[in-house]
């Protein structure tokens, strides 16, 4: 433990030492698109489509699982024959949810494809009022101080958040403030 605080410790002024003569600032991502209406309603719209796309999925579940108890309620009664049917058929059902959720949920699947097709022009927009802040105050670097904080101090005057917020064309609100 002692060896990696160590090791940080030497990190960080060398670090401090490299940044010494540049112009720094941070951003809150999150604090920032909470400030853009577009990305609320892009939020609530993949929340809801996720939803609705959940529900899907647990409906087809629980029809294998009725499937499931009334195969093993008739299996005794049931000839060879019959029960590859069934049992076929509770398999097929299982392989095509799981294919349904692939399609849904997985990498590059509608919902990701959906999250792209809402929320990149937002990102986009960010990216370049990021860029456009950097020129226009001589920033050599912004950091992101979003959802993973790894930040275990920060000036509040080096924040640019609301000075992102006004670029982008909206009112910072003191409310949404960490």
């Amino acid at each position: 433990m002692k060896k990696i605080l160590m090791i940080m410790g030497s990190l960080g002024l060398m670090c401090t030492a490299g940044l010494a003569q540049q112009k720094l600032a941070y951003i809150n991502s999150e604090y920032v698109l909470k400030h853009i209406p577009e990305y609320s309603a892009a939020q609530k719209q993949l929340d809801d489509l996720s939803t609705k796309w959940q529900e899907e999925v647990d409906g087809k579940y629980a029809e294998i699982e009725r499937l499931y108890k009334a195969y093993q309620n008739d299996q005794t009664l049931l000839n060879d024959d019959m029960r590859r049917r069934r049992e076929d058929e509770i398999v097929n059902k299982e392989r095509e949810v799981k294919e349904l959720q692939r399609q849904r949920f997985g990498f590059e699947g509608e919902l990701f494809k959906q999250r792209t097709k809402l929320v990149q022009p937002i990102q986009d927009r960010l990216t370049k009022a990021i860029n456009d802040l950097a020129a226009a105050e001589s920033l050599d670097l912004i950091l992101d101080k979003g959802s993973e904080t790894s930040f275990l101090f920060a000036n509040p005057s080096l924040d640019k958040s609301n000075t992102l917020i006004t670029k982008l064309g909206f009112k910072p609100d003191p409310k949404l403030a960490d």
